[in-house]
């Protein structure tokens, strides 16, 4: 605890609480959409933002505590919105099996160990590139943002601007502040709209059907593991947490999600744009540190999770333009060190190129997202440069 107290800094804190915001605004629509398309009640509705705060908050705070550094748990926000298309016209007590089904399949992954072996095997150059592709939107959603609402972005802009000059580890926090100022002031932020009657979980007994199961539980777990651990390993290695274990988080996470399945819980697993938040400089300067924003976090996704109700009006009265470029602007540094990292090395420039391309081009086939395909092209391109090289050499010695 001493050495928690001395490490405690405001701007890592400040991480973890944009974090949370930036996860919540971004995808709490989804994950409504998902739970409406299942049937769900309002009750229940509440019941699963109960679920899912509650979740990614122990599984947050627990694994930066013990790990020392800035893990974050998250729902599979793809996952939701495959959720929200699969859905429909399934029983919500048959969705509830669905969840149980994918938890005990990353259950059993983290336990077995297949997922460190297999990104023990993805080069760096490779895996900087993917987190730059699936990153660039956000950077871009700026200056999409500023068409729409030049004054905001604008104010929040040359706040950045300002902050980074004369205070940068606060930089992100004063950008928040000058957003929340300005919408309060022209009225775009409705105070009056949000709930605040507590929230209450609300249990669903599973029903299994075999073949949703195969139809929506398979294809959760995949998007869930390519999507969304994938690039969340990608963020911590490139970060300069190489030497991170895997496993036990995707053991974590799929222990989280079979306790909290019953309530909501869909999913949970290593994030990759928040995440960027909380491993940045701008959280804290010292790498060591940085797992206070973790933990800070884990403390803010609990608050939100008892409070769902609370959460669920709050974050729907938040403009979508002060949200987007919040988000560019605390994933600006992480941005540049990917795309940096990743075409630094000659050896992995192509592979890393078409890597980046691919991931920031958004194609997904069979509901696997751009982030998966993106790899596969680059460890593709690799392996055939790789061959032509040998291919080479050996008519050159004969």
């Amino acid at each position: 605890m001493k050495s928690l107290f001395r490490d405690l800094s405001f701007s890592a804190i400040s991480a973890g609480f944009i974090a949370v915001l930036v996860g919540f605004a971004s995808a709490i629509a989804i994950v409504f959409q998902a739970a409406q398309a299942a049937g769900a009640t309002h009750d229940m509705i509440v019941s699963w933002v109960w679920a899912l705060g509650v979740g990614m908050g122990v599984g947050c705070l627990g694994l930066s505590w013990y790990y020392r550094r800035p893990i974050i748990i998250v729902w599979s926000t793809p996952g939701a919105a495959l959720l929200a298309t699969s859905l429909a016209g399934v029983s919500i007590e048959d969705a509830i099996g669905i969840f149980l089904f994918v938890a005990l399949l990353t259950l059993i992954t983290g336990i077995s160990g297949w997922f460190d072996n297999l990104t023990k095997r993805i080069p760096m150059p490779l895996a900087n590139a993917m987190l730059a592709g699936i990153l660039l939107q956000f950077g871009l959603s700026i200056f999409s943002s500023f068409t729409l609402e030049p004054m905001l972005v604008g104010l929040m802009l040359l706040s950045y601007f300002i902050a980074k000059r004369v205070a940068p580890r606060f930089s992100i926090l004063l950008v928040l502040v000058t957003g929340v100022l300005y919408a309060l002031y022209t009225g775009m932020f409705d105070m009056s709209a949000i709930d605040v009657s507590a929230a209450r979980p609300a249990w669903v007994s599973p029903t299994f059907d075999v073949s949703l199961l195969i139809g929506v539980g398979l294809p959760l777990f995949i998007v869930t593991m390519t999507s969304q651990n994938l690039p969340g390993m990608a963020v911590l290695k490139a970060s300069g947490y190489t030497e991170q274990p895997i496993s036990p988080i995707i053991t974590t996470s799929g222990a989280l999600n079979l306790v909290l399945a019953p309530f909501g819980g869909f999913s949970f697993n290593l994030a990759a744009i928040t995440a960027a938040i909380c491993t940045s400089e701008e959280a804290h300067i010292d790498p060591a540190k940085r797992y206070i924003a973790g933990i800070s976090a884990g403390v803010f996704n609990i608050v939100a999770g008892l409070g769902a109700t609370v959460v669920v009006s709050l974050f729907a009265a938040f403009p979508g333009a002060l949200i987007s470029t919040l988000a560019g602007l605390a994933l600006l540094g992480t941005i540049g060190a990917s795309i940096v990292s990743s075409v630094y090395d000659p050896k992995y420039r192509d592979a890393a190129v078409l890597t980046f391309l691919v991931t920031a081009s958004g194609v997904a086939f069979f509901d696997i997202s751009s982030a998966f395909w993106g790899l596969v092209m680059g460890m593709l391109t690799l392996l055939f440069s790789v061959k032509a090289k040998s291919d080479t050499q050996a008519k050159q010695q004969k």
